[in-house]
């Protein structure tokens, strides 16, 4: 069975056992306004399940797990399709993901908000994502992308990266071959280094690995210059108009922060701990991922973020036919605060 078919069975498997344990639905009582003022009291019995499985982690390298654990069930899923299909079944709360499942969530109908942004100090110098160049083939600017075949993923924050450079390149989607491949695992690679495709964003990892294996061969990467760095956590409003798990939310949007801030100051732990003992990576790897990563920049003014959401939506209506959508929408402005909050006072509240 294809990996990446065999990774949306186990998530279908996954979403189906939350749904049938009950999963995000009501908690009961009268509904919470979505301008109310959040409750702060977890109330006994509240429960949220969460698909962020790295802040699981860093919340139990950090000893913190134990005050989560009460009100919170972690899911083993991440990024916009999972969440997508899990938020579909009623078995998930939160999701963990980058710049567009919220936006393309909205666009297929599901009511959403963010309630937790995080970026990177430095976005320039520290991107998630570089343009990996199969080998053979001469790409040295943007400019060079015309005419080359392009791995693009819609809906996802690769296929939105790509069109953000065609612009950026005085380029149309006309101008190149957009293949249509999913950016997951090492599938763009994989892709690069068969020739599938001569251009794919590839990040984490697999830009060390990728140029570590190929790079013999001619394979390379060059810098696409864009800011790529935006990571939300994001909710089924449904969620936030239970007082309970609107609670329960707050509450944990103030521990992600505090395990943010956790792993930015112990990167020796996060590296062993995340990088090495869960994902199974060297420590050259973890060691790679981190100084790549640089420091995160959690704020407690989403004004920027807004604006660049609403650049990102706008560039995405147009060339994909979708409605255009007004990014404050997205924010449930109420969280934006708690996060920032935690982590100057140190605690999750």
């Amino acid at each position: 069975m294809p990996r990446t078919h065999k990774y949306a069975v186990l998530a279908a498997a996954l979403v189906t056992l939350l749904a049938g344990c009950g999963g995000a639905a009501k908690a009961g009582g009268a509904a919470l306004s979505l301008d109310a003022a959040l409750p702060t009291t977890v109330p006994d019995g509240a429960k949220i399940v969460v698909g962020d499985p790295a802040t699981e982690v860093a919340l139990k390298l950090s000893g913190q797990f134990d005050k989560v654990s009460k009100y919170v069930q972690f899911a083993n899923l991440s990024g916009g399709p999972q969440t997508t299909e899990a938020f579909r079944a009623h078995a998930l709360d939160l999701g963990s993901v980058a710049e567009i499942p919220p936006i393309h969530a909205t666009w297929t109908g599901l009511h959403v908000k963010i309630v937790a942004s995080k970026f990177r100090q430095d976005p320039l110098d520290h991107p998630i994502y570089q343009l990996g160049i199969a080998p053979g083939v001469t790409v040295k600017t943007l400019a060079d992308l015309r005419g080359k075949k392009v791995a693009y993923s819609p809906g996802q924050a690769q296929g939105a990266l790509v069109l953000k450079v065609l612009k950026k390149a005085g380029l149309s989607k006309e101008d190149v071959k957009l293949v249509e491949l999913p950016s997951t695992g090492d599938v763009y690679s994989n892709a690069l280094s068969a020739k599938q495709v001569d251009v794919a964003p590839i990040g984490g990892v697999q830009i060390k690995r990728y140029l570590a294996k190929y790079g013999k061969d001619g394979a390379s990467t060059i810098p696409h210059g864009l800011r790529d760095d935006a990571g939300h956590l994001y909710v089924v409003t449904e969620s936030l108009e239970d007082p309970g798990k609107a609670a329960a939310i707050r509450a944990y949007v103030a521990a992600w922060g505090v395990a943010q801030q956790w792993i930015d100051t112990h990167p020796k732990e996060w590296i062993q701990g995340y990088y090495v003992k869960d994902q199974g990576l060297t420590e050259s790897d973890g060691q790679w991922l981190v100084d790549n990563a640089g420091h995160p920049d959690i704020s407690a003014d989403w004004s920027d973020a807004i604006e660049r959401q609403q650049e990102t939506i706008d560039l995405l209506a147009k060339e994909t036919g979708n409605p255009v959508i007004q990014a404050k929408d997205l924010y449930d402005l109420r969280f934006q605060t708690v996060a920032a909050d935690a982590i100057k006072a140190g605690v999750a509240k």
